[in-house]
């Protein structure tokens, strides 16, 4: 009998034990990288026929054709020399490709590490012929919302590249502090005759000016010059602000969008950018479009930004050295904005597409809305606004009091 009653805290000691190591773990979605080597990475850059596309990303217009991203694969073009009908003609696969540029026949396009030139002088014959290798800190790893930290163990960067993600449910050992900023483990950074240059959203990270190829990733800009433009050169990097995810650029001076504020930089030594002043705001998402001494920008609340309200902004930038806040206007669903003549043109998302007359900037005014649509950018162009939103491409002549649709063309 006393074995019996000897037994029974034996029993209870057990059970806490395994209680109490319990509680010392966790489960944790991890994030495993799906790896390929830089060799077949670069190898597997091809011009095809056109393909479905994926995920759609930021448009770019250049002469008669619009250029529209598979977000992390590539690039498709559109034959819009009949705006009406908008025709898909061929697709430039390109791995880990964020942003584009083109200048005079020339496509300049991220691909991860590496920037990659293609000649589309003849667009049914476009080719490779240019790649700068290991000339940017990838920015955008794709890194799935869903995962709590990121198997860092196996990745050499120095011969792989990142291509997708598995995440799986592990038991872990609880640390303190452990979920550390996923973006930043083991240095990973999670940018004559007349001359023709395109023309982005405002979501954009490259610019080019004059004989010069800007683009800025999540921390650092990297500055090509492109006076050979077959033959860019990379002359210069440096340390350009935090988290940044867009760039404009207007007159002698980059704009670029971070999600703590906008960083303002003087190129007129067009090789080294100089740091003039920075606006701070509290932390979202924020593209910028800027017209003369004004600046504004989208901050989009509600999601991974950490910004809980949605409003446009108005900057006054007529002393470069100080901005200071105009104007706040709410706003549903914000991302890209644009401007023509005195309209700004604001994507709110879900909410449509808004148009405000500022030919007082102090002052703008919503003037039309077009809620029955999805917005996510616009690109003003002389005769025509072109627009993305969902999986639609839309097209928009200018009227007296608005914009009228030409045409919607289903990217997928």
């Amino acid at each position: 009998m006393k074995l019996r009653y000897l037994f029974l805290p034996l029993v209870f000691i057990s059970v806490w034990s395994c209680d109490k190591k319990d509680l010392d773990f966790e489960l944790v979605q991890v994030a495993i990288p799906e790896l390929m080597t830089k060799t077949d990475f670069r190898n597997s850059i091809a011009v095809t026929v056109p393909k479905n596309m994926e995920e759609v990303g930021k448009i770019y217009a250049y002469k008669d054709y619009i250029f529209v991203s598979d977000i992390n694969e590539g690039v498709h073009v559109i034959d819009n020399s009949n705006p009406v009908l908008p025709k898909a003609i061929k697709y430039i696969n390109i791995p880990g490709n964020e942003d584009i540029s083109v200048k005079n026949d020339f496509l300049y396009a991220d691909s991860a590490t590496d920037l990659v030139v293609f000649d589309i002088s003849d667009i049914n014959s476009i080719s490779l012929v240019e790649r700068l290798e290991d000339v940017f800190n990838v920015y955008d790893y794709n890194i799935p919302v869903e995962a709590e930290a990121v198997d860092y163990s196996k990745i050499d960067l120095e011969n792989n590249i990142i291509v997708g993600w598995t995440v799986t449910t592990e038991r872990r050992k609880k640390v303190d502090d452990q979920f550390i900023d996923i973006a930043l483990q083991d240095g990973i950074v999670f940018s004559a005759a007349e001359s023709v240059t395109g023309q982005g959203g405002s979501l954009a990270r490259f610019q080019i000016v004059d004989n010069y190829l800007y683009t800025v990733g999540n921390y650092e800009m990297a500055i090509f010059n492109i006076q050979s433009l077959s033959s860019p050169v990379l002359e210069n990097t440096q340390i350009a602000g935090w988290n940044i995810e867009t760039m404009f650029q207007a007159d002698s001076y980059l704009y670029l969008g971070s999600t703590n504020g906008m960083y303002i930089y003087n190129i007129e030594n067009p090789s080294s950018p100089e740091y003039i002043s920075e606006f701070t705001h509290w932390e979202g998402c924020d593209p910028v479009v800027v017209d003369g001494d004004y600046a504004y920008l989208t901050l989009r609340g509600g999601n991974e930004c950490g910004q809980l309200e949605s409003v446009l902004e108005v900057i006054d930038i007529s002393n470069k050295s100080t901005p200071t806040l105009a104007g706040r206007y709410n706003l549903e669903n914000p991302y890209g904005l644009g401007i023509k003549d005195n309209t700004l043109f604001v994507c709110d998302g879900t909410s449509g597409l808004k148009l405000f007359d500022k030919a007082d900037p102090l002052q703008i005014e919503l003037t039309k809305a077009y809620s029955n649509i999805q917005s996510k950018d616009v690109i003003p162009l002389e005769n025509s606004l072109l627009m993305v939103g969902g999986d639609i491409l839309y097209q928009y002549t200018y009227v007296a009091d608005g914009v009228e649709l030409i045409s919607s063309y289903s990217l997928k």
